[in-house]
C-alpha cells in the first residue's frame, strides 16, 4: 500500500520485478497523477541511481511524444517519480485487445520515430524500446514513451562483456551491440534495432527471436536472420522497414529518425489512396546528422561466421546441429556433442607472421 504525503492512492496498476506503479490523486493542486516506487523495500545503489536517472534526463525534456515527470519524492528507502495521469495504457496491453489496422499501426510508427528523433537531437539513448515502454491514450491514439531509467545521456556508449541475466535492457528487444558481445560502442541506432523488434511483434503478433535461454536469445540477436510467418498479411514494404531496422550493423540500418519517418509516411500515403502499399527503395532521405566512424568489419566474413557458430555450439551443448568442418580456414577441432549437463568447451587458434596485427 502507498503511504506518501500529499497523495492519496486510488489502485495499484503494475507490478514488475523492480518496480511498482500506483494510480493516485495529488492534493494540492488536485490532479490524477501516476506514482512510481522501487519494490524492493531496501534497494541497492545501483537500483536508487536508475530509478534516479530517469528522472534526471526526462525532466528537462519538452515534448508530446515524452512522459516528462511533475515531482521526485523521498519515499521510505527510496523514491517516488510523480507523473501526469492522461489515461493513457501501455502498448503492450493495448495492441493485442484491440483491432488494429496498418493505418493505425503507421500512425504509431510515424510518433516513435519523430519521438527518435527528438531524442537523438538530445543525445539521449533510451536503451529500452519496447512496447511495454510506450503508452497510447485509447482515444487520440497518441504516444509516448516512458521509462528512462537505463537511459544514457552520451551519443556514444561502450557496452562491457557481462552475463546476459544481468543486461541492460530487455533480453527480446536488445540490439546486438548492447549485449556486449559485438565488440563496439552503443549509439542512438541501438534503438532503431529495438524498435524495429517492435514493430515486428506489432505487425506479426509475436516476437522475431523466442527463447527461454538467454545465450540463445543473445546469440539470436547476434547471428540470426528474423523472418515474419509464412501466411503473414504484412506489405512486403513494412516487412522491409523492419528488417531494415534489424539489421546486425549499425550501418546497415537507417542512419536517421527522420529517414524512417520519411519511409513510413510514403507507406501510410500509398495506403489512404489506393488502399494497399508497394514496395520502393528505403532511405532515398536517409541522411545521418552526424560524422560517425564506421566500426563494421570488412572482408572477414568466414572467419567471423566460424566464431559464431563455433559460439553457437558452446551456447547450445545439446544442439545436434552440424559442425563445421575443419579446413585451413578453420584451424580448430570441434567436439562431438555432449550428454546432457556436460560443459563444451573449443579452442580458436589465429595464426599469422608476428607484426601483421593477429
Amino acid at each position: 500500500m502507498l503511504n506518501l504525503p500529499g497523495y492519496q492512492e486510488k489502485n495499484q496498476i503494475y507490478t514488475g520485478n523492480r518496480t511498482v506503479i500506483y494510480q493516485a490523486i495529488r492534493a494540492t493542486p488536485r490532479r490524477p497523477v501516476i506514482i512510481k516506487v522501487l519494490r524492493n523495500p531496501y534497494p541497492s545503489f545501483n537500483e536508487l541511481v536508475q530509478f534516479r536517472n530517469q528522472y534526471i534526463i526526462t525532466r528537462h525534456l519538452e515534448h508530446p511524444r515524452i512522459v516528462q515527470p511533475l515531482a521526485w519524492e523521498r519515499y521510505k528507502n527510496g523514491y517516488a517519480l510523480i507523473m501526469p495521469d492522461s489515461g493513457a495504457i501501455a502498448l503492450s496491453d493495448y495492441w493485442p485487445k484491440s483491432d488494429c489496422s496498418l493505418t493505425e499501426f503507421l500512425h504509431i510508427a510515424i510518433q516513435l520515430a519523430e519521438a527518435l528523433h527528438y531524442l537523438t537531437q538530445q543525445r539521449i539513448i533510451h536503451k529500452d524500446i519496447k512496447p511495454a515502454n510506450i503508452v497510447i491514450h485509447p482515444e487520440t491514439k497518441q504516444i509516448q514513451l516512458i521509462d528512462f531509467s537505463i537511459s544514457s545521456l552520451l551519443p556514444t556508449e561502450q557496452q562491457q562483456l557481462i552475463n546476459p541475466n544481468v543486461l541492460e535492457g530487455t533480453l527480446a528487444y536488445i540490439s546486438p551491440e548492447q549485449t556486449g558481445r559485438m565488440n563496439r560502442g552503443i549509439d542512438y541506432r541501438s534503438d532503431f534495432y529495438s524498435l524495429g523488434v517492435t514493430f515486428f511483434e506489432l505487425l506479426s503478433g509475436k516476437l522475431p527471436f523466442e527463447s527461454s535461454d538467454p545465450m540463445e536469445l543473445v546469440h539470436c540477436h547476434i547471428a540470426h536472420k528474423p523472418k515474419f510467418p509464412v501466411k503473414t498479411q504484412v506489405p512486403e514494404v513494412l516487412q522491409e522497414i523492419a528488417f531494415k531496422l534489424m539489421n546486425k550493423n549499425a550501418e546497415d540500418r537507417y542512419q536517421s529518425a527522420l529517414g524512417l519517418k520519411h519511409d513510413l509516411e510514403k507507406c501510410l500515403q500509398q495506403l489512404e489512396q489506393t488502399g494497399k502499399t508497394r514496395s520502393f527503395e528505403l532511405g532515398e532521405r536517409d541522411v545521418s546528422d552526424r560524422f560517425l566512424i564506421p566500426e563494421k568489419l570488412y572482408g572477414r566474413e568466414t572467419e567471423v561466421q566460424i566464431l559464431l557458430d563455433a559460439f553457437d555450439r558452446v551456447s547450445n551443448p545439446l544442439s545436434n546441429s552440424p559442425h563445421t568442418p575443419h579446413t585451413p580456414h578453420t584451424p580448430h577441432t570441434p567436439h562431438p556433442p555432449t550428454k546432457g549437463g556436460e560443459v563444451r568447451a573449443e579452442m580458436i587458434l589465429v595464426a599469422g607472421v608476428s607484426g601483421i596485427g593477429e
